[in-house]
């Protein structure tokens, strides 16, 4: 005999595994309206104006370069490479003064991006504490190459 009651669902595996957060972002079509609105917060919020002087006038290439990575860092196809060739985050910022200030702009728009996408809260806490770690390692990174902690 057959039951018509619904089956359990298997739990979601957890953020960072697989590619559980890939699909908790919404796959590539829901990283690259996070990266846009990245981008979009960096031009408008005049409290980044710093970070956004960082980057080049037109951020077609940095907007590709962000969705792409992004992509591959939450469990999804590792399409980066393919592209543009391999990454060290903090080597590939090493050309620019960043220190807590730029640092905490740039958490700034991720944090007010994260917050206009349609992510469970527990993902957009996982997301900021996650993204938190490489924007550390780049501001050290910067430090220790300028004499600084």
């Amino acid at each position: 005999m057959t039951s018509s009651a619904p089956q359990p669902q298997s739990p979601q595996p957890p953020y960072g595994q697989g590619d559980a957060s890939f699909q908790a972002a919404g796959g590539a079509p829901g990283i690259r309206k996070l990266v846009d609105a990245f981008y979009d917060l960096m031009e408008t919020l005049p409290d980044v104006a710093v970070m956004r002087a960082m980057h080049p006038a037109d951020l077609t290439v940095a907007r590709d370069k962000l969705h792409l990575f992004l992509c591959g860092w939450l469990g999804g196809e590792k399409v980066y490479a393919k592209k543009y060739g391999s990454i060290t985050i903090p080597t590939a910022h090493a050309h620019l003064p960043i220190g807590a200030a730029e640092r905490d702009q740039w958490l700034l728009c991720m944090q007010q991006a994260v917050a206009r996408q349609p992510y469970p809260e527990a993902f957009q806490r996982y997301l900021m504490t996650q993204l938190a770690v490489p924007a550390e390692r780049i501001r050290q990174a910067c430090a220790a190459r300028a004499g600084g902690a």
